[in-house]
């Protein structure tokens, strides 16, 4: 496919590796001009309403609270929440940034608005904003049955009301079926009740739910909570419970006074709204659950492939900023005579950077391709694999290019402001990408897992089998 061309403004930053391949008007063949549409609408979205704002919002550690009303008159709730295709259901209801056509979005239109709205420089504006549409609409779309679910969807969707995906707890972590938070079904069938495994009766502080008392413990507190990004913003919490008598159930639980939702202080990513959430007797009507009763685990899993594609695409263009932001220093900074960029030893940190961080990209438009082509059913047998390995590996580039920026850039990239700001912010939100979603150790062994499987028919290698 030729290439389209554009103007100099058309094609962004000038810094080398600062854009995709595509945008530096180089061919390819997934970009159609409806992705270059919606590039430019989104970027000149993004630079008038988030960028100019978010040292402040970072700053107070929360965005303006009409910004989530704002996406969506700006078209851009739904597709980031539709993910590679818009259901029919949600064609001409709602908006699309760009004047995209519904029938015309795929996989490269979701990378294209993901990665537009990472320019803010780290996840906490992106993830407080639309995480949680992003993680939790797709199961209630799928699994979802009925008027109530469908008008839950609409308030979503049309800028009313913020999600949370309310899933992980610490003494969890990675092992979703470990959770301890419970849901009985009442004795006429019509609602749940929701329970905190443990409440935590010393202090109003939620410092000290973090901190060993004479009569709780350290883990007695901690299993007490739910540890949720966007929970300060959220409406509604989706849900993973455990069902007293049958397996996981998931449900969408309304923030009333029986829900308690509590700022959690955190290293990086302040405007996301980490919260502690603890649920005491929170009564849940059934038309509210996703899926069938005791099978909650197989609704959550079934998003796994897009919430770790939708972090890949975060560290991908948080590892690009870091990238341009260190050789544009290169570029202008001198020392000992000459510009830094002349040394052979900098040159070298900036190949290595620009090799992982063009190769990651390549690998995120490969299986965008490939999830685009096949069907669900097929996508996660063939590639679940392969995607908790590109998220694992998108935190493993991530880490090792942010800490090179910042070692080019010296006291700058330690600086809270200035040239160096970006730097700064991301190399405090880099944990809150390689962790969520699944962790590094559990992702790279549950690829080469599921590849021994295909291989053998067997969940497990053989002992005697040769690797």
């Amino acid at each position: 496919m030729a290439a389209t061309t554009v103007g100099i403004k058309d094609r962004g930053s000038q810094i080398p590796y600062a854009e995709p391949p595509w945008l530096s008007d180089l061919p390819s063949p997934y970009i159609r001009d409806s992705h270059r549409r919606l590039q430019r609408a989104m970027r000149e979205w993004v630079d008038k309403n988030l960028i100019p704002n978010a040292s402040d919002w970072e700053r107070c550690g929360r965005f303006s609270p009409d910004l989530y009303q704002a996406c969506a008159e700006a078209g851009i709730l739904m597709p980031m929440a539709a993910g590679k295709t818009i259901p029919h259901e949600w064609r001409s209801f709602y908006p699309i940034i760009g004047g995209i056509e519904a029938s015309e979005w795929d996989g490269f239109h979701d990378f294209i608005i993901h990665d537009e709205m990472m320019r803010v420089g780290g996840i906490g504006i992106p993830n407080g904003l639309i995480g949680g549409l992003t993680l939790c609409l797709p199961a209630l779309k799928k699994h979802g049955k009925g008027p109530a679910i469908e008008r839950i969807i609409d308030e979503a969707l049309s800028g009313q009301s913020q999600f949370s995906l309310a899933v992980t707890e610490p003494e969890a972590g990675s092992d979703v079926q470990g959770v301890t938070t419970t849901a009985i079904l009442g004795a006429d069938g019509t609602t749940y009740t929701v329970n905190g495994q443990k409440k935590v009766p010393f202090s109003d502080d939620p410092r000290l739910y973090l901190m060993a008392s004479p009569t709780v413990g350290y883990s007695e507190a901690n299993k007490a909570l739910q540890w949720i990004t966007g929970g300060m913003y959220a409406k509604y919490f989706l849900t993973l419970t455990r069902t007293v008598d049958q397996g996981f159930t998931l449900l969408v639980i309304p923030k009333d006074s029986t829900v308690t939702v509590r700022p959690m202080e955190m290293c990086g990513s302040a405007c996301a709204g980490t919260a502690f959430v603890e649920f005491d007797d929170t009564v849940v009507p059934v038309t509210n659950r996703i899926g069938e009763h005791g099978g909650g685990l197989a609704c959550v899993m079934s998003n796994f492939n897009h919430e770790r594609l939708f972090i890949s695409f975060q560290a991908m263009r948080c590892a690009r900023m870091c990238l341009e932001d260190a050789l544009s220093h290169a570029i202008t900074r001198e020392t000992f005579g000459q510009e830094l960029v002349s040394h052979a030893v900098v040159r070298h940190k900036l190949a290595h950077m620009a090799r992982e961080v063009e190769a990651l990209h390549s690998w995120i438009e490969t299986l965008i391709y490939q999830l685009g082509n096949l069907d669900e059913r097929e996508s996660t047998a063939k590639l679940a694999g392969q995607m908790a390995q590109l998220k694992a590996h998108s935190g493993i580039v991530l880490e090792r290019v942010v800490s090179q920026g910042i070692q080019l850039m010296g006291g700058l990239g330690l600086t809270r402001g200035g040239r160096g700001e970006r730097l700064e912010r991301i190399w405090r939100d880099v944990k809150a990408i390689t962790i969520p979603g699944g962790s590094e150790d559990i992702l790279l062994d549950l690829s080469i897992r599921r590849a021994v499987r295909g291989l053998t028919g067997a969940s497990e290698p053989r002992k005697n089998a040769k690797m």
